[in-house]
């Protein structure tokens, strides 16, 4: 029985079962569709009753792992509860029915004035949160932003006859910064970290007029603070490098400082992160631009303006734009959700969010830095890094423990990342989690370290009750199966 629910809805198929019965068409598709778009043998599709399609998609549905129904301390990725009531507002039908291409202005134009003035606002909110002056809402996720952000510098230097051609990525800052600088035409110079952040005295190894800016994520990956900020800004404006914040980690300083403030000229948010939209599976996401005044006539086009009769309008005029980065208007949904997060929270709920973020996070390392080794074990921000280096001696790795826990009905951390950390293991646990499901989490792990270190056997098994346990990568990834046998 456990084999047939394994089955694909192809392999389920019964020839000659039906859900449906659709009434008998007046004309036959012959006569309806120019002979080129018509089928040469039918479509494939399986053969099934409505309640068998039923059954098939909701046991699909029960093996998916998701922040609704347990813990989920994934770090670097933010993956804590969404709120419902945003996901009442983006299915708003003033929302849901709008077409991007319906005329601006007067008329007809006058039904999409309420999702012109969500993007104008949100704009606003981001500029506020962040001591930014301009923002664009198109990049479509966190990868997406960078790119744009590392557009936006090659553009500035470009203007003013600057021949930069570097851009710098300490080893601390998040993995996808090197390929956004490059795909962006720059070489990367990677900046080691010194006590797991960046040391001034290493990066005047490698600054001077080539560079035309640097990425730092702040706090970084390890969950630390890059306390020489100052004197890094110092240090990049002598060259007129400009300064790159990567924002995925914002929900850890969010209303306690504001990055345009600090001195950064550019900065990517992820607002299916940090301002709670589902995501994971490979999207929807967001990953907003935001700019210092300096910046602003390289942003993206459109740009949503607002007229002195209170009418809100896409800009195309601005000659010195890197053009567009993404049809239309980016993910519209994932902005209205942002926006109605931030609205319901305030500056106080954000504020309290980010607090609640660092204290779950610090009270989680408490908890286990006396079962793992944890390198940087200090006062961390909203997620910290440890090791299971001290489990080498049993031959038990971070991967074993990442598998254990999922037989414990959790899902795993973060494993091998940063690079910078052996046997690293990231935990993110979020604002939104209760004292009571830290402890439990933390008291399961500790238990789970001391089955491994008895009998490291059990770890290297594990997980032994899930539908898949553990794949051959290499094979799977040099054999793959895309097709199924109809």
């Amino acid at each position: 029985m456990k084999d047939a629910h394994m089955n694909t809805v192809f392999k389920k198929s019964d020839p000659g079962r039906e859900g449906v019965w659709p009434a008998k068409a007046e004309k036959s598709a012959s006569e309806l569709l120019p002979q080129g778009l018509l089928r040469q043998k039918p479509a494939g599709l399986p053969s099934l009753s409505e309640l068998d399609v039923v059954r098939h998609f909701t046991q699909l549905s029960r093996r998916n792992y998701g922040v609704d129904g347990n813990f989920y301390p994934l770090g670097s990725c933010t993956m804590k509860y969404n709120p419902k009531f945003t996901e009442n507002v983006a299915a708003l039908p003033g929302f849901t029915r709008l077409h991007p291409v319906l005329p601006q202005l007067k008329g007809a134009g006058r039904l999409c004035q309420g999702a012109l003035e969500v993007m104008y606002e949100t704009e606003q909110l981001l500029c506020e949160i962040c001591g930014m002056k301009a923002f664009t809402l198109h990049p479509m996720a966190g990868a997406h932003g960078e790119l744009t952000g590392t557009m936006i510098i090659a553009a500035y230097h470009k203007d003013k006859g600057n021949k930069k051609t570097k851009i710098i990525c300490p080893d601390s800052a998040h993995g996808t910064n090197p390929a956004s600088a490059a795909i962006a035409g720059f070489e990367v110079v990677n900046l080691p970290s010194k006590d797991g952040i960046v040391d001034p005295d290493e990066l005047a190894k490698v600054l001077d007029d080539s560079v035309a800016g640097m990425m730092m994520t702040c706090p970084n990956t390890l969950g630390l603070f890059e306390k020489n900020l100052p004197r890094i800004v110092e240090m990049l404006r002598s060259v007129d490098a400009l300064l790159y914040y990567d924002g995925a980690n914002l929900n850890a300083i969010m209303g306690k400082m504001r990055v345009g403030d600090a001195g950064f000229d550019v900065v990517h948010l992820n607002l299916h992160k940090t301002f709670a939209t589902p995501h994971g599976g490979g999207g929807p996401g967001s990953g907003p631009v935001g700019v210092s005044e300096r910046l602003v006539p390289y942003l993206p086009v459109s740009r949503v303006e607002k007229l002195e009769d209170g009418q809100f309008y896409l800009n195309y005029a601005f000659p010195k734009s890197i053009g567009y980065v993404a049809p239309f208007y980016g993910n519209f949904g994932v902005v209205l959700k942002a926006y109605a997060y931030i609205l319901r929270l305030g500056g106080k709920g954000l504020t309290r969010a980010t607090e609640n973020a660092v204290l779950a996070a610090n009270y989680l390392r408490k908890r286990l830095d006396k079962v793992l080794d944890v390198p940087f074990d200090r006062i961390c921000m909203h997620e910290f890094v440890a090791s299971a280096c001290n489990l080498s001696g049993c031959h038990v790795r971070a991967l074993d423990i990442a598998k254990m826990l999922l037989d414990k009905g959790y899902h795993a951390p973060t494993i091998y990342f940063p690079l910078i950390v052996k046997e690293a293991l990231m935990f993110e646990p979020t604002e939104t989690e209760s004292l009571d499901t830290l402890d439990q989490f933390a008291d399961d792990l500790i238990a789970l370290l001391a089955e491994a270190k008895a009998n490291p056997e059990l770890a290297h098994n594990a997980p032994t009750t899930l539908p898949v346990t553990r794949l051959d990568e290499t094979r799977a990834a040099r054999n793959m199966e895309l097709t199924d046998d109809l």
